[in-house]
C-alpha cells in the first residue's frame, strides 16, 4: 500500500489542500483529484505543452512536475486566468481573432502567453512565437494565436 501525502499549495489564488500518491504528476492531480481539467494531457512526456501552468510564475509543463513538489507553492491554470468581473484579455482576445479550433492545446497556449506577456508586455511576433514553441496546435496555423497574442498584448497595455 502506498502511502499518500498531504500538500497544501495555492492554486488559481485559493488556499487549496490535498492528498496524492509520491508518483502522481502535478497534471494527474489537477485533473483527477481537484477536477481542474483545463490541462490537457497530450504527450505525457513535455513535449506539446497541452498540460502548460504557471509554477511561482514560471510556466511548466505540469506532467513533469510531481504534485508533491507543489508543497507551499503556487499554481494558476488557465481555470485562473478568468476573474467574476470576465474573461482574461487573452481569452477574449482568442476568442475575437479566432485563434482556437479543436481547443486541446488552448488552455496550454493561454497560460505560455500570459508566462510571455508577465515578463514582456510588449513582444514582437518573433518573440511571440519563439515562446509559444513549446505548444503544438495540430488543427490551425499559429498566424492567429500570434495576432491574438499581440492584440492581448495592446489591450493590456492601454
Amino acid at each position: 500500500m502506498i502511502k499518500k501525502v498531504l500538500v497544501s499549495a495555492t492554486i488559481n489564488g485559493e488556499s487549496t489542500e490535498f492528498l496524492c500518491e509520491p508518483q502522481q504528476s502535478l497534471l494527474e492531480v489537477l485533473r483527477d483529484v481537484l477536477n481542474l481539467t483545463g490541462a490537457k494531457e497530450g504527450c505525457n512526456d513535455g513535449n506539446c505543452g497541452a498540460c502548460s501552468v504557471l509554477l511561482d510564475g514560471r510556466l511548466v509543463n505540469s506532467c513533469l512536475v510531481l504534485a508533491a513538489e507543489i508543497e507551499g507553492r503556487t499554481v494558476t491554470t488557465v481555470e485562473g486566468l478568468a476573474s467574476w468581473e470576465g474573461l482574461h484579455p487573452l481569452q477574449q482576445s482568442f476568442i475575437e481573432q479566432d485563434a482556437l479550433q479543436c481547443g486541446y492545446c488552448t488552455p496550454g497556449m493561454l497560460i505560455a502567453a500570459k508566462a510571455l506577456l508577465d515578463r514582456n508586455p510588449d513582444p514582437t511576433d518573433e518573440e511571440i512565437r519563439t515562446w509559444l514553441a513549446g505548444n503544438l496546435c495540430r488543427c490551425t496555423g499559429y498566424d492567429k494565436i500570434v495576432r491574438a497574442v499581440r492584440a492581448a498584448a495592446r489591450q493590456m497595455k492601454d
